[in-house]
């Protein structure tokens, strides 16, 4: 989870640390927070991160196994659904991480961006400022852009996780 915070950091942070550090690599932006709040500076949005991963995950493979649930005929199992149902599913189990946790996502990355410069609340506070300064919409901005990107990729990734498990599994069985 540590891994995930540090990598959502720099992730997050890439965009506005032009202004805060010469350069915005990776290595650069951890050089900078080591040295501007040590350690401890690696964990800003760690809470946020677990409000966000721990739901998030029950909504994306919950998503996916309902719809591959969804795409298997009477008498067929889940394991021989085809390329076109699997990429389905796996983009369903993306759209569904998101749409359940893109305003903690939002929350997440303000309070890490603000944490870069130095001004930074809590989630609780940062969520309450946000509706009563943007709206409760502004929660939202940005979620159409990162649904469609997520509907590809996790199509992507589950179709090659099941066929990856597809070929091992057949392979220790000849064996």
């Amino acid at each position: 989870m540590v891994i995930c915070v540090v990598t959502e950091l720099c992730v997050v942070c890439s965009p506005v640390c032009d202004r805060l550090v010469s350069s915005s690599s990776t290595w650069s932006i951890m050089r900078s927070v080591m040295q501007t709040e040590g350690p401890q500076g690696f964990f800003q949005g760690l809470t946020s991160t677990w409000l966000r991963e721990v739901p998030g995950y029950f909504f994306f493979f919950g998503g996916y196994e309902i719809s591959r649930t969804c795409f298997t005929k009477t008498g067929q199992a889940k394991g021989e659904l085809g390329v076109g149902p699997l990429v389905v599913s796996g983009g369903i189990g993306g759209a569904c991480f998101w749409l359940a946790v893109y305003p903690v996502d939002s929350v997440k990355s303000r309070i890490q961006v603000l944490s870069m410069a130095g001004r930074q609340a809590g989630f609780l506070s940062s969520f309450i400022n946000i509706i009563k300064t943007e709206g409760f919409l502004a929660l939202y901005c940005g979620l159409t852009p990162t649904v469609i990107r997520a509907f590809p990729s996790n199509g992507a990734l589950f179709l090659a996780y099941e066929l990856t498990r597809r070929a091992l599994t057949n392979q220790a069985s000849n064996h």
